[in-house]
């Protein structure tokens, strides 16, 4: 995974690399303390960046629609199983739009729909992705 990072499109300055790196080795307990310190701090709040995900998410389900035979799928996590920190990784993959606490949220309310109105094989790339990390996976 490190190495998928790595070729991310964003490129950091060196003070920005340096702190993104040392925010990557937090636990999952830490993480979360700091976005309500930043949240705190700055007066922001990561739920409208939610609220816009699930508007997107919900676009292509609409185009699907009409089409008679089944062409898009919905992946819905139903069980984080034992492995939650791997479950949310594999999610923030998938889904880069969401933000940690998003995704940590997602995983432990099950169940909960990831990805809406994608391909055949999208879906099942998620959803061998996802149960490889531990969670059990629909498709719908």
């Amino acid at each position: 995974m490190a190495d998928e990072e790595k070729k991310s499109e964003i490129k950091l300055d060196a003070k920005l690399q340096k702190i993104a790196e040392q925010i990557e080795k937090l636990t999952v307990l830490e993480v979360a303390d700091l976005a309500k310190y930043l949240e705190e701090k700055f007066g922001v709040s990561a739920m409208p960046m939610m609220a816009a995900a699930g508007v997107a998410g919900a676009a292509p389900a609409a185009d699907a629609e009409p089409a008679e035979e089944k062409t898009a799928f919905n992946v819905v996590i139903t069980g984080a199983g034992e492995q939650k920190l791997a479950v949310i990784k594999a999610v923030r993959e998938l889904r880069q739009d969401l933000g940690l606490m998003d995704a940590k949220k997602l995983v432990e309310t099950p169940p909960q729909e990831l990805l809406t109105g994608v391909k055949k094989e999208e879906a099942e790339e998620a959803k061998t992705k996802l149960e490889a990390a531990g969670a059990t996976v629909e498709l719908k």
